[in-house]
């Protein structure tokens, strides 16, 4: 709020106040007695309908933020030690993984999938892969979007390459109740991502990438328990061969030779992790 109360905003499938401001469902503890609402009709507390459109956006210039980094816009650039991708799935997707290596992480970004939220056109709740989660923003073909991805890596020497990883705020217990509080204590997952650039912090190998372990998350003053956290880090290997079906099917639906060699040699890798680890737990 302090970033847009400098002006130089836009905002779009907001409502519109009698005196030209924007309002949206929950900016203050009452409604205005009216407004137009996102569609331009009118609105009243009574209406049926929200005011604003669950994804209504806003736009602003990112210099007005008070807590932008100094280097924001350095033109020699500025290092980068990690990047983060996240999906949006109720199962199967751990709080946060690690990748193996720089393909792996492609191979995992290039897999990424969420079930479809307001954002979306269609059915709210659908499994839909998502790769890097620019899917509605992809101007060329995804294929050749994953090779630009993997030809980063072939240029640079392997230890200064950013570590990638995968989060997913999201997992729900089997009530429907999110295992993980979200929103400001995702700070703490980072803060372990950020201590595995040192290996100053544990992880547990598992079939899709490095997991934290419990005690590797710092849970100071959190209300989480042990069982909780512990089902939002699991990687249970039935799910995961399904979740390779489901990527085998994602990858056919590319066509033709675009999708690169790399991402298919990943898969394959997965699956064999996945058939070690199932043999493993039956011996």
């Amino acid at each position: 709020m302090d970033t847009i109360e400098l002006g130089n905003s836009i905002f779009t499938n907001t409502a519109l106040t009698d005196d030209g401001d924007v309002w949206w469902e929950g900016m203050t503890k009452t409604p205005p007695e009216h407004l137009i609402d996102w569609r331009g009709q009118q609105w009243t507390p009574e209406s049926t309908e929200p005011a604003a459109h669950p994804n209504s956006r806003y736009c602003t210039p990112i210099a007005q933020c008070p807590t932008v980094a100094p280097e924001w816009d350095d033109p020699t650039g500025v290092p980068i030690s990690a990047i983060f991708f996240g999906g949006r799935r109720a199962s199967t997707v751990p709080l946060i993984t690690e990748a193996l290596s720089w393909r792996h992480g492609v191979f995992l970004a290039s897999t990424l999938s969420s079930e479809t939220t307001a954002a979306a056109a269609g059915e709210v709740g659908v499994l839909r892969r998502d790769p890097m989660a620019m899917r509605p923003f992809l101007g060329y073909h995804v294929g050749d979007y994953f090779q630009h991805w993997l030809n980063i890596g072939t240029r640079s020497d392997p230890d200064l390459l950013p570590k990638i990883f995968y989060v997913n705020w999201f997992r729900r217990d089997s009530g429907g109740k999110f295992l993980w509080p979200g929103f400001g204590e995702n700070a703490r997952v980072l803060k372990w991502a950020l201590d595995r650039l040192d290996a100053a912090t544990d992880a547990v190998a598992t079939p899709i990438g490095f997991v934290p372990t419990c005690d590797a998350l710092d849970r100071t003053g959190l209300d989480l328990s042990d069982q909780d956290l512990h089902a939002a880090l699991a990687v249970n290997i039935d799910e995961w061969v399904t979740e390779a079906e489901s990527i085998d099917y994602w990858y056919a639906s590319i066509g033709g030779n675009r999708l690169p060699d790399e991402l298919r040699v990943e898969l394959g890798a997965l699956r064999m992790r996945l058939a070690e680890a199932r043999q493993t737990s039956q011996l």
